[in-house]
């Protein structure tokens, strides 16, 4: 396997039960995964991060942040997080509203005078803080300006944001659909200005950032660390099967919807605050009940599909439990953070390039872990199973399977997958090279045979009379 940067932190056991990090080979499991879908999908580079309750559990990343400099990706490469700035936003609104300051129902005309967009329905319910956060205040999408279009990306200013309101009208009657709207957003960072007296991105420091020593989080990208510490981001594939380089952007009067950077480590770190303080009557930032009424939800769509909090995306998870949190996607950029408040757990995934979805690696992970964590194993097996590990050829029906070993048994995984547990099959050693399948039901099934050169080293696999070549590291 090619040599990849992993990081993997060393942790002081406290009193949750889970605050440990995942075993060797749970690790090994991720790692190969995250770097069979880095060079599968063609993703320069991927950092990510899981995390219980205030203990990191794993982190780690895969390829390069600039691949033009060599520059690799690691837990603490910068990149874009675009939309998850939301939840920066809506964090300072919040507080706000903890200070008695505004009211989620005050309307954007009363708390910003110059707020000038034309409201299209007359009958419209007022488009309220409340509305604005859960995106269903009819609001457009968009500022008036195309700053989605490449290659130069032009984001507006403030200013030009405020005087392109005149040329703009509603797009729905508020409170009636679900509409994300980056402008809705944009105006909620003007409201933290107009209310706290403070300008944005002074405030969010201040209040935000300093107090949790998110060090690696900015309301913009970094420029002088473009290329090192800042990760470069590169477009979708094209038909010719590469992704170019993207040009450096600034969201300057977007910011407030769009603009932050972060690290994975970050973003946990982030999380961890929310797991501190969501289930006490503390205050830290926030009142602990404020991030739970936060994280309910506050707006469903007509077809119930979509559900929205005020910040937060909130999803059922493919576990069947309620998950919340924000994507990014911004020019060259994908990211995510997800949170179960019933688990403590969370997941934050940063790549460095557009036209992916980082949420299937959140849940991917989780998957891995959960899986690690329900597994019995062979008890009476203490044999090292490592000289089995690896990967082998499954061409031309699939690219590859893993073989790799969890609490005393072989466990394959299919290579690339997007469901890298629910592909897992265990194997329990019989004797000498040959295995057998367990069944979910703990019955054996099939044979897998492993066979040896003239030197005694495995060199390919048997399973139903069929046989899978092992791949030279």
């Amino acid at each position: 396997m090619k040599k990849i940067t992993f990081l993997f932190l060393i942790l002081i056991f406290s009193t949750s039960l889970f605050a440990q990090k995942v075993t060797e080979e749970t690790a090994t499991l991720i790692e190969v995964w995250l770097e069979a879908q880095k060079d599968f999908e063609q993703l320069p580079g991927i950092s990510a991060i899981a995390i219980k309750d205030q203990e990191v559990v794993w982190e780690g990343a895969s390829g390069m942040a600039n691949p033009e400099n060599m520059v690799q990706t690691t837990p603490e490469t910068i990149g874009s997080i675009c939309s998850i700035s939301k939840l920066f936003t809506a964090v300072a609104i919040m507080k706000l509203y903890d200070e008695g300051k505004l009211r989620l129902d005050d309307t954007v005309e009363e708390l910003l005078p110059w707020y000038n967009l034309e409201q299209k329905y007359p009958d419209s319910s007022p488009v309220t803080v409340r509305a604005m956060l859960s995106h269903s205040s009819g609001l457009p999408r968009e500022a008036n300006y195309p700053y989605w279009t490449s290659p130069d990306f032009p984001f507006p200013s403030r200013e030009e944001v405020r005087s392109g309101l005149a040329d703009q009208e509603t797009l729905y009657p508020a409170s009636t659909y679900f509409q994300y709207s980056n402008l809705g957003l944009t105006l909620l960072g003007e409201i933290v200005e107009e209310v706290s007296g403070q300008d944005y991105d002074t405030y969010i420091r201040e209040n935000i950032l300093e107090p949790l020593q998110l060090d690696n989080t900015r309301t913009e990208l970094p420029e002088s660390m473009y290329g090192e510490q800042l990760a470069v981001g590169y477009s979708s594939v094209n038909r010719a099967g590469n992704r170019e380089k993207v040009n450096f952007f600034q969201a300057n009067g977007i910011k407030a919807a769009a603009g932050f950077s972060s690290t994975v480590e970050d973003l946990g770190s982030f999380a961890s605050w929310q797991f501190r303080i969501i289930d006490t009557s503390a205050t830290e930032i926030l009142k602990g009940s404020t991030l739970r009424y936060m994280q309910n939800v506050h707006w469903t769509d007509p077809d119930f599909e979509t559900m929205r909090g005020l910040g937060f995306g909130v999803y059922k998870g493919p576990d069947q439990k309620k998950w919340v949190g924000h994507g990014g996607s911004c020019p060259g950029y994908r990211s995510t953070l997800m949170l179960s408040a019933e688990s403590k757990k969370a997941y934050a995934v940063i790549i460095n390039a557009s036209g992916t979805n980082p949420s299937k690696y959140a849940f991917g992970i989780n998957a891995i872990i959960e899986k690690a964590e329900k597994d019995k194993g062979d008890e009476e097996n203490s044999a090292d199973l490592s000289e089995y590990t690896g990967r082998y050829d499954i061409s031309p029906w699939g690219s590859e399977e893993y073989v790799g070993q969890m609490n005393g048994r072989l466990v394959t995984m299919s290579l690339p997958t997007n469901d890298p547990a629910g592909s897992m099959t265990f194997y329990k050693h019989i004797e000498g090279d040959i295995f057998r399948r367990v069944r979910d039901n703990g019955e054996m099934g099939e044979e897998l045979v492993f066979e040896r050169d003239d030197n005694g080293m495995v060199v390919r696999m048997l399973q139903h009379n069929n046989y899978s070549k092992r791949i030279q590291e």
